[in-house]
């Protein structure tokens, strides 16, 4: 057999298992998360993997633009994009889909069109730089909130997979952009083709072994007065004698001592006054409080903290900044993002609301 014709074969079927595996990943999310940020972003990257893996075999892009490729490569030409919006979707748990998103995709598709179709060659580094501009955010949200989640699943899956994912897309588009004809021949195609399948490999792998509680964004119970104490659906398995005694310290210093209040509290902060390791308190703040993130654990406290005051005709001449600050919010602009968002309107709407049902007679 010929030399040339075993190595396409060889790089086919490289690739020709790359795509199965991301269209079956992408099928399977549809199925089970379609209804999650997480579930729906992963499937749509997914694809858009899949398109740029079949549109970047070198036998295709020496191909007349043939009609059942044009929609794949518009798709393939927005993989960065998608790349980031999918770290979004699976690292920001208030996260929330929306049109909006649609935008940074399409302008990364027509500028990589006007680029691939030669309409204006001056728009091809514009492009490339889009590209690593997507990628560098994608590996930004992996790594700002890290330390606050409390997924260790997830944790993994931000430092090991999406760094490399992002680290390998990168150097494709660095070599893309300066030396592409080494990626449109043997032994640069083949070497790519070996890459994006173990790459997917591991991003399939990974993300399938998180559990649901890693994965997916669960619907937050509502606690008295409207506001969130669990993000998640606690375990049902019952505490061992050592586990109820940590969630007891952890219960009194936040109801009674307040421990909220103190500025820049984080896991570690909290870790080391209760005298336990860090990965005990992560795992106990979520296996048995159902949080995901660290923010969202100590803010419910701290709007709760805020909602009393609000309401508390005594502290009706209490500036609400003072309310803010005293709750343990760092300043006013995070305070009033977070209760609206809890609440659906500002901390004074609230106020007005709640001081005119106490004045009125009974």
């Amino acid at each position: 057999m010929d030399a040339g014709l075993s190595l396409a074969m060889l790089e086919a079927g490289l690739r020709g298992a790359a795509v199965a595996l991301l269209v079956v990943h992408a099928v399977l999310l549809l199925r089970d998360g379609r209804r999650t940020p997480a579930g729906l972003y992963g499937a749509l990257f997914a694809l858009s993997v899949a398109s740029y893996v079949v549109v970047s075999t070198p036998v295709l892009l020496h191909q007349p633009p043939l009609p059942w490729l044009v929609p794949l490569r518009l798709i393939g030409l927005g993989t960065p994009a998608m790349f980031w919006l999918f770290a979004m979707a699976s690292f920001d748990d208030g996260f929330a889909p929306s049109w909006q998103h649609a935008f940074p995709w399409i302008g990364t598709v027509a500028l990589g069109f006007v680029c691939a179709r030669g309409l204006l060659p001056a728009a091809c580094p514009f492009y490339h730089a889009l590209q690593l501009v997507f990628v560098g955010l994608a590996i930004r949200q992996a790594m700002i909130g890290r330390a606050a989640d409390l997924v260790e699943e997830r944790r993994r899956f931000r430092l090991a997979l999406v760094c490399v994912a992002a680290i390998y897309s990168a150097t494709l588009i660095a070599i893309e952009t300066f030396e592409f004809e080494r990626l449109a021949a043997p032994p640069g195609s083949i070497a790519n083709a070996a890459g994006l399948l173990a790459v997917t490999l591991a991003f399939v792998l990974a993300q399938l072994s998180l559990s649901p509680r890693g994965q997916l964004v669960p619907t937050a119970p509502a606690a008295p007065g409207g506001f969130p104490v669990e993000s998640g659906p606690p375990s049902d398995a019952p505490a061992d004698e050592h586990e109820a005694a940590l969630l007891e310290r952890l219960r009194r210093a936040m109801d009674h001592d307040k421990i909220y209040r103190e500025e820049g509290l984080s896991v570690a902060a909290l870790a080391d006054k209760l005298s336990i390791p860090e990965y005990r308190l992560r795992r106990l703040i979520n296996h048995r409080l159902g949080h995901r993130n660290f923010s969202t654990f100590v803010n419910a406290y701290r709007l709760s903290d805020a909602v009393a005051a609000l309401g508390d005709p005594g502290q009706a001449d209490v500036p609400v900044v003072t309310i803010a600050l005293d709750a343990g919010f760092q300043s006013l602009g995070p305070f009033n993002r977070a209760f609206k968002a809890q609440t659906g309107m500002t901390p004074t709407d609230y106020r007005r609301l709640q001081l005119g049902r106490t004045d009125k007679p009974a």
